[in-house]
């Protein structure tokens, strides 16, 4: 049992049955768990009248599709999502290619209140464990890729509550401190994350052997990102801490393009939260109306607090960066740009805020007397 089990069962409670990870997981409801078995052959074949007739033989019909639930309907798109990838990376428009696509893709994601394709939540969190789990080559790197971004999850589902919370406070409340404490800890996990790819997933082998499956496809006339890392919506910290009142045009317009992929509860927080006043903001204000000499105890908490948790933001997106660099080397790359839409320079730039975010907070507790 995996940490995302654990939490998703009483986020489940709640009424959301994208929370039901182990259900969607479970769910086979194409009948898809022999033909998708042969998909890595196929790719490695490059056979794609065999991952044609695939992606045709599991389209369900109306009837079918309209039996689906939230939960089937999320894994039918998974194993749909599978061979619309592995199409696209041959050079192939699946729904050019199989053009009753789209009407199906277009009700799954109606029904299930997503873009019309596969997202990262569905390659990776509702994606079956053991032999089950559908994946593009069936290497042992694409499985640790596959788990790395797993670990990811479970904390920025317990950090929307917290970032919640903290979007609600003030610095001079003591429970300021409390909610960027524990949203410090959920984030830790990416820190986790990132060590575990590096640990796992040679840059080479994600540049050239599974980059290629993470390009778009169009569905009706509109281009859908591949499930890719990048759609991972560490936005929804960002959001909270700094991003709402002290963005930068660039991150801002990649934001815009990444909500869309997001679960629907989490693009509702970034409806609510998106202009209002960021932490970074709140805490600044807060200051400037202090003796140069001390802090309040709760405020220097407070400031302390905030320090700590871009701290850890910055140290995984500098072993981020790191990772990209390898994997975009233009002696290794084939493609200029991430699987997110965004170059590598977008990463150093949101490095840098907040690296700058982090700065300007950790100022404020080197002030005497705080």
């Amino acid at each position: 049992m995996t940490l995302y089990d654990l939490v998703a069962p009483g986020l489940a409670q709640k009424g959301d049955p994208r929370y039901r990870i182990g259900e969607i997981r479970d769910a086979d409801p194409l009948g898809a768990d022999g033909p998708l078995a042969d998909v890595p052959a196929m790719n490695r074949d490059a056979d794609v009248p065999a991952l044609v007739a695939a992606l045709r033989a599991l389209l369900p019909g109306p009837d079918l599709t309209a039996s689906f639930g939230v939960t089937t309907a999320l894994a039918a798109m998974r194993d749909l999502g599978l061979l619309l990838g592995s199409l696209k990376r041959h050079g192939v428009e699946p729904c050019a290619a199989v053009p009753e696509a789209v009407p199906v893709l277009q009700e799954l994601g109606r029904r299930t209140d997503m873009v019309p394709r596969d997202t990262v939540h569905h390659y990776t969190a509702w994606n079956p464990l053991g032999a089950r789990m559908r994946g593009y080559t069936g290497e042992e790197g694409e499985r640790r890729l596959i788990e790395s971004v797993r670990m990811v999850f479970p904390g920025l589902v317990a950090t929307l509550d917290s970032c919640a919370e903290l979007a609600r406070l003030e610095p001079y409340d003591p429970a300021f401190a409390d909610a960027l404490d524990r949203t410090a800890g959920h984030v830790s996990a990416m820190v986790d994350s990132i060590d575990h790819t590096v640990a796992h997933v040679s840059p080479v082998f994600f540049a050239r052997t599974l980059r290629p499956y993470f390009e778009s496809v169009d569905v009706a006339g509109t281009s859908y990102l591949g499930p890719a890392a990048a759609q991972v919506p560490l936005w929804l910290v960002d959001l909270t801490l700094w991003q709402s009142d002290r963005g930068a045009p660039g991150y801002d317009a990649f934001l815009a393009d990444s909500v869309p992929y997001a679960l629907p509860a989490w693009r509702a927080f970034h409806a609510a939260h998106a202009g209002g006043t960021s932490a970074v903001s709140k805490l600044s204000t807060a200051i400037s109306w202090e003796a140069v000499d001390s802090l309040p105890p709760d405020l220097a908490r407070s400031a302390a607090a905030l320090a700590r948790v871009l701290r850890v933001l910055k140290t995984f997106r500098a072993r981020h960066i790191g990772i990209a660099r390898k994997a975009y080397d233009e002696e290794v790359r084939l493609y200029e740009q991430g699987s997110g839409g965004a170059p590598v320079a977008l990463l150093r730039h949101v490095l840098d805020l907040t690296r700058d975010n982090e700065t300007l907070v950790r100022r404020t507790t080197d002030r005497p007397g705080s």
